[in-house]
């Protein structure tokens, strides 16, 4: 039993205490989650603060390759809200925005070094985050619609016959929205992450063994390599999948139907 489970594809996902620590029945414990977090918020500031002058804290005039890769995906960003948005409505969420990408991002790429781990693979994780999101949205809705927000349940034309069939319909599909915001992105970085730790198990029993099945094990080894470059491109479009729906979402918030 013991053998099984330290080979099995799923420890990669355990969240193993790293310092117990409980107060009064609660578990307040550093975690390998809270190290990747702490190495992830260090990281993205780090990166963030070496594209600026320190004396006048300014852009540098010579990029360097952080300030090249921000400006990029700052353009490609940009344009997204003022799709979805426009230039008015999009300004003043571009700084959340750009921060949950790199955030999900930075997430998403970590679990890929060897050892680490892959805090998006866990589905309180994601969960928590579109669902403090979708608070937020429904704030920014109430705030700006009052009493008319209730629309986004009832389209405008509506016969109230087919209004008590679209109502639930339309209540339950808005109120999933996080759930499927969060297990989209679970599912896909845990499924990835699962796939490339069978094969890389698999080759590491064959190699193992003497023989012919020594050599086949290089072809599990060769398949990885277009697999980690998949799972490199699966990290960096959900991420963009993930804040094109919240523009989405947040679209619905501001405009309703």
């Amino acid at each position: 039993m013991i053998y099984q489970a330290f080979f099995s594809p799923l420890e990669q996902f355990e969240v193993i205490p790293i310092i117990p620590l409980y107060l009064n029945g609660l578990d307040f414990s550093i975690t390998n989650e809270t190290i990747i977090l702490i190495l992830v918020f260090s990281f993205i500031n780090i990166a963030f603060f070496s594209c600026f002058n320190t004396k006048d804290k300014t852009l540098n005039l010579i990029p360097s390759k952080f300030q090249i890769l921000f400006e990029f995906i700052y353009k490609i960003l940009i344009s997204l809200i003022v799709d979805n948005l426009g230039e008015t409505n999009g300004q003043p969420f571009f700084p959340i925005i750009f921060t949950i990408f790199f955030f999900i991002v930075t997430l998403n790429l970590i679990g890929l070094i060897p050892y680490s781990f892959t805090l998006t693979s866990h589905l309180i994780v994601t969960f928590s985050i579109a669902l403090f999101i979708f608070i937020a949205l429904n704030i920014i809705c109430i705030r700006k619609h009052g009493f008319a927000f209730f629309s986004l349940f009832l389209p405008s034309g509506t016969s109230f016959v087919l209004a008590l069939l679209l109502v639930p319909i339309e209540f339950i599909s808005y109120v999933f929205k996080p759930v499927s915001l969060s297990i989209r992105l679970f599912a896909n970085m845990m499924a990835g992450h699962t796939l490339l730790k069978v094969i890389a198990g698999f080759a590491w029993t064959l190699s193992a063994c003497s023989g012919i099945l020594f050599i086949i094990h290089y072809v599990p080894l060769l398949i990885l390599i277009p697999l980690f470059g998949l799972e490199l491109g699966v990290a960096l479009i959900q991420s963009f999948v993930f804040v094109i729906l919240i523009c989405i979402y947040l679209n619905d918030a501001l405009n309703l139907h």
